[in-house]
């Protein structure tokens, strides 16, 4: 016989149903590896598209496709929004923090306090292995889309503003973008 205390029990049962299951799906685990994928047809081919909160960089390649590639992005309250266009892109570029940047850690970039000294290309530099400059209206924003010297922070909103690649992913979109091409970060 079903009686109002067996209908809440199953009630009760059945609502612990979705936490059990849950609990044993395991989470889809972040990804960066360069992957073709599905896109909104908005988005153009030949655009960049950036998705902080996933960490997510999007080369579109065709209407609805594109090739997407984890990234690191700016700490809270440094990262960059809005359209830009790539107006620079170097291969091994110099670097210099921004002043804001040494004033913002004075003791991490110390070496560049007081001075004018660039930190030529190579191995060791923060910008990595390539740099996309961007800029809005011909003027530099002093963001880039660039590889990384810290490969870990790949997934993570860690940098002073700019979206870190891998140095192997980024070498790859470098050859793929040319100048003026048009980057959204959302």
């Amino acid at each position: 016989m079903f009686t109002r205390r067996t209908f809440l029990t199953a009630a009760a049962a059945t609502s612990l149903v979705p936490h059990v299951a849950s609990a044993k799906t395991k989470t889809a685990e972040y990804d960066p590896t360069p992957q073709y994928v599905r896109i909104k047809k908005e988005f153009l081919p030949g655009q960049l598209l950036v998705v902080p909160r996933s960490f997510y960089l999007y080369f579109v390649t065709e209407p609805r496709k594109a090739i997407r590639y984890g990234c690191g992005v700016g700490r809270a309250g440094l990262e960059f929004t809005g359209t830009a266009t790539i107006d620079v892109k170097k291969e091994w570029p110099t670097w210099r923090p921004t002043d804001e940047m040494i004033e913002r850690e004075p003791i991490t970039y110390a070496r560049f306090k007081d001075n004018d000294y660039v930190q030529p290309g190579g191995g060791d530099n923060p910008l990595g292995a390539r740099a996309l400059y961007l800029f809005q209206n011909g003027i530099d924003t002093y963001f880039r889309i660039h590889g990384t010297t810290q490969p870990s922070t790949i997934g993570t909103a860690a940098s002073n503003g700019c979206i870190r690649m891998l140095n192997a992913h980024v070498i790859d979109l470098y050859a793929r973008v040319p100048i003026g091409t048009v980057v959204t970060v959302i």
